[in-house]
C-alpha cells in the first residue's frame, strides 16, 4: 500500500486542479471556436475566439481601434442581414463565469458604434452581453439618405435582432438558455430600450433606460429651434447671439438665483422646474459692454427657458433646464451652429435633402418631422400594457443638469404612461429616478455614479447603489428600488428619489417626500 506524506498529497492535489483547470480552459477555447460553424437565420458568424482578459483587442469599424476586455471570455463577431439592403454588425461577449443572465446594449447619438465599454462592464458582472452597430458604421446620419431599411434598423429593429440572435448564440455556447434577459443603455440607447418595451415586450425581462431620447423628432426639433434663438446656422451680426464667455456669466447668475431654492447652496439645483430665472438681473447698464446681456440676448434667453409649443398651441418639448448651461457641452446648442445630430436627422432622414441649410427651419418643419416620423422613431407612446402584463420591469433615470435632453422629457413620458394605462402610480413596473447635479447620462457635480454604465460607475457593488443590480433584484427577487444611492467624484453620496416624489433637504440630508 502506497502511503503519501502530507506535503506530497497537497502537491498532487494542486497539480490535479491545474490539470482540471487546463482541461476546462481547453474546453471553453474549443467550444468558442466551434461557434464559427453555427448556422442561424440570416446570420453569419464572422469570428469566434477565446480572450484571456485583461487585454486590449482590436475592433472593427470607424468608431474606435481597440477595446478593453477585463474578463476571460468567448468573443463572437457576427452580422445579421435584416433585409436585402441592410445589416446589423454585432458582438457577443460570453464570460467564462456566467450567472445565466443575458444583457442587451444600445447606442448613442445617431447610433453606429458598438458599446464596448458596457460589453466589458456587463461581462465583469457575469452577464452574457451583446452589442451592435445599430445597422451602420459611425455616428453620421448621412447613411439614412435614401436608405429606408438602414433607417429602420436604427429606429427600431437592430436591438430586437441583436436580442433574438444573441440569445441563440448564448444557448449554443453554454448549452442552456439564459435565465433572465436585461437591457442597459442611455440617451439614444434609452430611447431604444423604451422602443423595445413598446414594440418587442418579450425581448427583455428588465430594462434600464437612462436619459431616453424619446419624443425623438420633436426633441431634435426643439434642439434646432433653441439654436435658432441665438442665430444659428449663421450668427454673424445677429443681435440675439450669446458668445461662449457670456454663458459663464449666465450660469453664475442662474445659480445665484436658484441654487438655494432646495435649502443648500452647493452648486446643484435639485428641482430646475422651481427655477424661474430672471435674466434681466444681468442686463447691461448704461455704458456697460462686458459681463452683461443686451435686451436682444435677454429676449433669446426667455425663449430658451420656456417649453416649446406647436402652431396650434400643443406642447412639443419641455424647456431647457436652468443650471444646465454651466456644462461646457451646452455650447453644442449655443455656438451658432445647428447641433450635428439634429442637422443630420432633418437633412438625411426627415427631409431627404442634403442641401437643406436651416435658414427657414421653424415649427412647421418640426411638425412635418412628427408626421413623417421616419422608422416610427418618435417613441412617445404610453401603452406599455403588454410589457407590464408579462411582468416586465422598467427602470429609468435622468440628470437634472442634462445638457442635451431636458429632464422634463422623462417626466412627460412617465405622465403619458400613467394616463394611457390609467395608473396614478407606475411603481409596480416602471420607476423614474431624477438625479440632481447630473449631466447627460454621467458626470456633473452631483452624486452621479450608480452603476449606470462602465466599470468605473460601479463604485459600490450593491443593488442599492447600482441600477443594473437593482433591476436584477426587482426582476428576480421582487425587490423594487425605493431610492438609488449615487456617489460623487469626491465620495459624497445622495439618495435619488423616484418620480413623482421630491428630494427635500431636512436640515442635514436630502430625503424623499411624496
Amino acid at each position: 500500500m502506497l502511503v503519501l506524506g502530507l506535503h506530497t498529497s497537497l502537491v498532487l492535489v494542486s497539480l490535479l486542479r491545474l490539470v482540471v483547470a487546463a482541461e476546462n480552459d481547453n474546453t471553453q477555447i474549443d467550444s468558442c471556436a466551434k461557434l464559427v460553424h453555427l448556422r442561424l437565420e440570416n446570420t453569419t458568424i464572422l469570428s469566434a475566439g477565446h480572450v484571456s482578459g485583461p487585454v486590449n483587442v482590436s475592433t472593427p469599424g470607424s468608431c474606435q481601434s481597440q477595446a478593453l476586455v477585463s474578463s476571460s471570455l468567448c468573443r463572437v463577431q457576427f452580422v445579421i442581414n435584416t433585409t436585402s439592403t441592410s445589416a446589423v454588425h454585432a458582438e457577443a461577449w460570453l464570460p467564462d463565469t456566467w450567472f445565466g443572465r443575458f444583457l442587451g446594449l444600445g447606442n448613442g447619438g445617431l447610433g453606429g458604434c458598438v458599446d464596448y465599454v458596457n460589453l466589458d462592464y456587463g461581462t465583469s458582472l457575469h452577464f452574457a452581453a451583446v452589442g451592435s452597430d445599430n445597422g451602420h458604421d459611425g455616428d453620421s446620419g448621412s447613411v439614412f439618405l435614401n436608405h429606408p431599411e438602414v433607417l429602420n434598423d436604427f429606429a427600431f429593429r437592430a436591438i430586437h435582432v441583436e436580442a433574438v440572435i444573441g440569445k441563440q448564440i448564448v444557448e449554443a455556447y453554454y448549452g442552456r438558455p439564459h435565465h433572465k434577459s436585461y437591457y442597459l443603455s442611455c440617451s439614444t440607447g434609452g430611447r431604444q430600450g423604451t422602443q423595445e418595451a413598446l414594440k418587442f415586450p418579450e425581448d427583455f425581462d428588465g430594462i434600464v433606460a437612462g436619459s431616453p431620447a424619446t419624443n425623438f423628432n420633436s426633441l431634435l426639433g426643439w434642439a434646432t429651434i433653441i439654436s435658432r434663438f441665438v442665430g444659428a446656422p449663421d450668427p454673424t451680426g445677429n443681435p440675439y447671439f450669446i458668445p461662449a464667455d457670456l454663458w459663464n456669466t449666465i450660469a453664475s447668475e442662474v445659480l445665484k438665483q436658484c441654487d438655494g431654492l432646495d435649502g443648500v447652496e452647493d452648486g446643484i439645483i435639485t428641482e430646475p422646474d422651481d427655477c424661474q430665472f430672471r435674466p434681466e438681473a444681468i442686463v447691461c447698464a448704461a455704458g456697460q459692454t462686458t459681463g452683461c446681456l443686451t435686451s436682444a440676448q435677454i429676449d433669446a434667453l426667455h425663449e430658451i427657458y420656456q417649453p416649446l409649443f406647436g402652431t396650434n398651441g400643443e406642447l412639443l418639448a419641455s424647456r431647457y433646464d436652468p443650471g444646465t448651461e454651466a456644462d461646457g457641452n451646452a455650447q453644442a446648442f449655443f455656438s451658432g451652429s445647428i447641433h450635428p445630430i439634429a442637422d443630420d436627422w432633418f437633412r438625411f432622414a426627415v427631409l431627404n435633402d442634403s442641401s437643406f441649410n436651416f435658414e427657414n427651419f421653424d415649427l412647421n418643419t418640426i411638425e412635418l418631422g412628427d408626421r413623417i416620423n421616419p422608422g416610427d422613431i418618435q417613441t412617445f407612446n404610453g401603452d406599455l400594457s403588454t410589457f407590464k402584463a408579462r411582468g416586465g420591469k422598467f427602470l429609468t433615470y435622468h440628470g437634472r443638469r442634462d445638457e442635451l435632453i431636458p429632464s422634463g422629457n422623462s417626466k412627460r413620458l412617465y405622465n403619458l404612461i400613467s394616463q394611457t394605462l390609467s395608473m396614478p402610480s407606475l411603481d409596480s413596473f416602471y420607476r423614474l429616478f431624477l438625479i440632481p447635479g447630473m449631466n447627460h447620462c454621467i458626470g456633473g457635480p452631483g452624486a452621479t455614479a450608480f452603476g449606470q454604465g462602465g466599470v468605473a460607475s460601479n463604485v459600490v457593488n450593491a443593488s442599492s447603489n447600482n441600477v443594473l443590480l437593482a433591476i436584477v433584484d426587482w426582476v428576480e427577487g421582487g425587490i423594487a428600488p425605493d431610492v438609488i444611492t449615487g456617489t460623487g467624484a469626491n465620495g459624497q453620496t445622495r439618495n435619488h428619489c423616484r418620480y413623482p416624489q421630491k428630494s427635500v433637504f431636512n436640515g442635514s440630508v436630502f430625503i424623499c417626500e411624496t
